[in-house]
């Protein structure tokens, strides 16, 4: 009797964007606007940053460890140490603001 149908949302065009950007300049201003872009254009390379990480250490897990290497735990805590620098760098920089 009765047919569900997918629900189907519609691309905004033109117009719609154009609303879209009056609604944001209304409720965050002009001024906040490129910061509120450039924070998310950093959240967003930050991402893929640790995307790419992750990934390049699973292709390590992957690839069996060769005999002559040195011990490796070494380096993983020297790389601990260097993000734990970036993030109190991060921390620091953002509080600042």
């Amino acid at each position: 009797m009765f047919q569900i149908a997918p629900l189907q949302v519609p691309i905004p065009g033109g117009p719609e964007l154009i609303i879209i950007l009056l609604v944001l300049v209304l409720l965050f201003g002009a001024n906040k606007i490129p910061k509120l872009a450039r924070s998310t254009g950093q959240a967003m390379g930050e991402f893929q940053k640790g995307r790419q990480e992750l990934n390049e250490e699973l292709e390590e897990m992957k690839e069996p460890p060769e005999a002559g290497t040195s011990d490796s735990s070494e380096s993983s805590t020297t790389a601990e140490s260097v993000e734990e620098e970036e993030e109190e760098t991060e921390t620091s920089t953002s509080g600042s603001s």
